[in-house]
C-alpha cells in the first residue's frame, strides 16, 4: 500500500462530492455540468404539471433522471412539504414525493426546516420555525415518520429567518441538534443563509458554528442572492462569493467533517443571466478546491 492509500486509509472522513440543483428542461446546460458533479440536487416541485385536477411530474424530466440515476446519485430537495405547519404537512408534495420515489432511485431527500401554509393557506413565503420545545416535538415525529415511510435518509435545512423571531426555548444551533438528535434525521447546512441572517439579523455565525452538532450535517449548500432595501435575500440568481467558498471550507475543515457532497444551487431562471459556461466552470473550481 503506497502513502496515499495508507493516509485515505487513515482518514475516516467520506469523499466530499460536488452536487448542483438541476430543475429540468434544459439538456444543454446539464451535459456541461455532469462532467463536474457527483450528485444531482432535484425539487419535486418545479417538476410537477397539471392536467386539470391532476397534478404529477413531468414525464421529460423523469426520462431525464431515469438516463443519468446509475451514473450520477439522486437526491431529492423539497420546498413545499411545510413540515412545521401545525395542522399538518403537504399531501401534495408527499403525491409528488412518492411518484419521483418510484421511478427515480434516489439516495436521499430533504426538506426546509420551516413552513408555507397556516391554516391551509399558502402564505407565498417560508418561514422559519418558532425555536419551541413543542416546535422540535412536532419536526421530530414528521421527520421520524419520513424516515420510517421511505427507507431513505432524511435532512432538514436551516433558513433564512425573514422576520425576527419570537421568544426560543433553543438557540439557531441548539434547535437543529436537538430535531436532528431526536428523530435521526440529518442536516443540510446552507452556508449562504448564515450569511444573510448575520447581515440581516446579526447572527454569530462563529458562536453558531461552534455550537452546532457537526456529525449530523450530512450536505452543504453554496448559492447567493441579492440585496434590497438593505436586506440580503436568500434568491439563488449569482454564482457564490469567495466569502461564502471560504466559509464552507472552514465549516468543512471544523465543523462539518462528515458532510458528503457541497452543492452549488442557483434558480432556472437566473441560468441566461449567468450561462451555462460560468456555471460549469464553477463546479470545475469546486471539483478542484481542497476542502478539507
Amino acid at each position: 500500500m503506497n502513502s496515499a492509500a495508507k493516509l485515505a486509509a487513515r482518514d475516516p472522513r467520506p469523499a466530499l462530492g460536488v452536487g448542483v440543483s438541476y430543475e429540468g428542461r434544459d439538456p444543454a446546460l446539464l451535459e456541461m455540468m455532469l462532467p463536474h458533479v457527483d450528485i444531482i440536487e432535484v425539487t419535486p416541485e418545479t417538476m410537477a404539471v397539471a392536467d386539470g385536477d391532476k397534478i404529477s411530474l413531468d414525464k421529460g424530466i423523469l426520462a431525464e433522471l431515469k438516463n443519468i440515476d446509475r451514473e450520477k446519485n439522486i437526491v431529492v430537495h423539497g420546498v413545499s412539504l411545510s413540515i412545521g405547519s401545525h395542522d399538518g404537512w403537504s399531501p401534495t408534495y408527499l403525491h409528488l414525493l412518492d411518484e419521483l420515489m418510484d421511478q427515480v432511485r434516489v439516495r436521499w431527500h430533504s426538506e426546509h426546516l420551516g413552513y408555507t401554509r397556516v391554516d391551509g393557506e399558502h402564505l407565498g413565503i417560508m418561514l422559519a420555525m418558532p425555536r419551541t420545545e413543542q416546535s422540535a416535538e412536532l419536526v421530530t415525529q414528521r421527520a421520524w415518520c419520513l424516515q420510517q415511510r421511505y427507507g431513505v435518509p432524511f435532512l432538514l435545512e436551516n433558513i433564512v429567518h425573514v422576520v425576527p423571531d419570537c421568544p426560543a426555548d433553543y438557540s439557531d444551533a441548539g434547535f437543529l441538534n436537538a430535531v436532528a438528535r431526536d428523530s435521526g434525521c440529518g442536516l443540510i447546512l446552507d452556508v449562504y443563509n448564515l450569511e444573510c441572517d448575520e447581515h440581516n439579523h446579526a447572527l454569530d455565525i462563529q458562536a453558531f458554528l461552534a455550537e452546532l452538532d457537526g456529525r449530523h450535517v450530512k450536505e452543504l449548500h453554496v448559492a447567493c442572492g441579492v440585496q434590497h432595501n438593505g436586506l440580503m435575500l436568500d434568491v439563488h440568481s449569482r454564482l457564490p462569493r469567495p466569502c461564502t467558498m471560504d466559509l464552507a471550507q472552514q465549516v468543512l475543515r471544523e465543523v462539518a467533517t462528515e458532510a458528503e457532497v457541497i452543492v452549488f444551487e442557483f434558480m432556472p431562471e437566473a441560468v441566461p443571466g449567468l450561462g451555462n459556461a460560468a456555471i460549469a466552470d464553477t463546479l470545475q473550481q469546486m471539483r478542484q478546491r481542497e476542502w478539507r
